[in-house]
């Protein structure tokens, strides 16, 4: 199961999803985007730890759902990336991901977005 989190391009994975990825997934710090040891870091903050604007996470996430489909083999865990600290709302991030395939699987809280997908639970920080 690959963990997917919302991360910035610095790699600085200091909190939330991403600490859990650096922590317990193989995140690499300083690595900001892309596969990373059981880890798939899409990127919702600049390399100043500044929210990116909408489209580009959107960009970002087209580029996470192409790597998924190539590997359809692997399941992908996907966390509410960006809706924590990026600042974003659920029902602008979630839809993003409609057209994913059927190896990826989704926090519960977005069942209501994304009701023919499938789900995992809820992120907690493991401390």
């Amino acid at each position: 199961m690959i963990f997917v989190f919302g991360s910035n391009l610095a790699g600085i994975h200091g909190a939330g999803a991403a600490r859990e990825a650096l922590r317990r997934h193989g995140a690499i710090y300083g690595e900001g985007r892309g596969e990373q040891g059981n880890s798939y870091a899409i990127p919702t903050k600049d390399e100043v730890l500044q929210t990116l604007p909408l489209r580009i996470v959107e960009v970002y996430i087209w580029g996470f759902l192409c790597h998924a489909r190539a590997h359809p083999k692997q399941d992908f865990q996907v966390t509410r990336i960006g809706c924590g600290l990026a600042g974003f709302y659920d029902a602008e991030i979630a839809p993003l991901f409609a057209l994913a395939p059927d190896n990826c699987l989704f926090d519960a809280a977005w069942k209501r977005y994304l009701p023919a997908k499938r789900f995992w639970g809820t992120f907690k920080e493991k401390r």
